[in-house]
C-alpha cells in the first residue's frame, strides 16, 4: 500500500493536519491572552508572547500545551 487514493491523491497519516486551519484556531484561542505570530515551519510550531517569549512545539498540540503552561505561569 502506498497511501494513494484513488483519483491521483494521496492518503494522509494520522499526524498530518492542515496547518493553515490549525493556525488559524490558536489565534481564535490565543490572541486574547496575548499571543501572535503563529507559525508551522519545517516541522515546528511557535508563538511569540506580548512579551517577546518564543513557544514551541514539535506538534500543533505540544505548541498548544506550551502556550496554556505559559499562560497559567502569568496568572
Amino acid at each position: 500500500m502506498n497511501g494513494a487514493l484513488p483519483g491521483g491523491g494521496q492518503q494522509r497519516g494520522a499526524f498530518n493536519i492542515d496547518e493553515e486551519p490549525a493556525l488559524a484556531e490558536l489565534e481564535l484561542a490565543w490572541a486574547g491572552g496575548g499571543y501572535q505570530g503563529f507559525s508551522a515551519d519545517g516541522g515546528t510550531w511557535s508563538a511569540i508572547s506580548s512579551a517577546g517569549d518564543v513557544l514551541t512545539g514539535d506538534t500543533v498540540d505540544e505548541l498548544n500545551r506550551a502556550i496554556r503552561a505559559h499562560w497559567q505561569a502569568k496568572q
